[in-house]
């Protein structure tokens, strides 16, 4: 994009933005494409998150690619695209917020695709923010939307979790300097493995051995340094406030939310449960999965369910 304007005053000029599309565009009357449906990855991923979706893509099944046209912006703040590390802006990139990451998604549509209308958009965990966030402050936007393994607000050990990552990443005297250093990479792992509880079910993590544990936290603590701590801080500060609790009622989208029982993240009765009842006419799914958080990897499980929702849909 040219430039983008955050709610902030910010302005960033030459935009990068990485997409991925696929499936079958269908137009209308005036050459715009009616069936696309966003999905919305979750914090610091990319558009390779849609990889998700593949074993439900086939002929008849819920999200059929021969009916629907898919498209998978890597978000605002996320690296392939406009973020701290790549534009090299790093503490000096402006600060976002949900909304901007909206904003910013709505904008690429319009200007690459021409599309200011989707037929619906789905999301996993900080996508899920995504869409409700859409959802509300652009009420004709979508026909749908699909909000999994995600919540209306941070809060409780969530908001303290993201208090204690920034903790961690303010606490390194180098972070104000601008420059990578071996004291920040150092940094940036510890508060990575803040996190590692936070993934698998509470079950998967009990049944390994102390050993497999241990080697498990080791490699996880050795990826998240291929993170830009910068990518993550910023990140991090714009889902911690995330709150649109009082919104809820504006969404006027058809709406399922998917859960699972085993999200150490968000648990179904303190989040998608109270939200399905706050979303009118919301439908809910409420998935096993010793991922946990990540179940979204196991959707091929509820099959049945999201292909009623696709076919419930009708002529949206």
């Amino acid at each position: 994009m040219n430039s983008f304007e955050f709610e902030n005053g910010g302005v960033l000029n030459d935009v990068n933005v990485e997409y991925m599309s696929f499936g079958t565009p269908i137009y209308d009357d005036n050459g715009i494409i009616k069936n696309a449906i966003v999905y919305c990855h979750g914090s610091l991923g990319s558009y390779s998150s849609i990889k998700k979706l593949a074993p439900l893509l086939g002929e008849n099944d819920a999200f059929d690619e021969n009916k629907y046209f898919f498209i998978c912006i890597s978000a605002l703040g996320s690296p392939g695209s406009c973020s701290p590390s790549s534009t090299d802006l790093k503490n000096k990139f402006p600060k976002y917020s949900i909304r901007d990451v909206v904003k910013f998604q709505k904008k690429f549509l319009a200007e690459k695709f021409n599309i200011n209308h989707v037929l619906g958009m789905i999301g996993n965990s900080m996508g899920g923010f995504v869409c409700l966030t859409s959802a509300i402050n652009f009420p004709d936007y979508a026909d749908f939307i699909i909000c999994g393994v995600s919540s209306y607000k941070v809060a409780g050990h969530d908001f303290i979790l993201s208090q204690f990552v920034n903790e961690i990443i303010e606490s390194d005297p180098d972070y104000n300097k601008g420059d990578l250093t071996y004291s920040l990479i150092r940094t940036l792992r510890i508060a990575c493995l803040a996190e590692f509880n936070f993934g698998l079910s509470k079950k998967a993590l009990r049944d390994m051995s102390k050993i497999e544990l241990s080697s498990e936290f080791e490699n996880f603590g050795n990826e998240s340094i291929e993170t830009d701590i910068y990518d993550l801080k910023y990140c991090n500060e714009a889902c911690m406030y995330f709150d649109v609790e009082e919104e809820l009622g504006n969404i006027k989208s058809k709406t399922l939310i998917i859960a699972c029982n085993q999200d150490p993240h968000f648990p179904p009765e303190l989040d998608a449960i109270p939200m399905s009842k706050m979303i009118n006419g919301s439908k809910l799914v409420i998935m096993d999965s010793d991922l946990g958080h990540l179940c979204f990897n196991e959707l091929d499980t509820i099959s049945n369910e999201l292909k009623e929702f696709m076919e419930g849909l009708g002529d949206c």
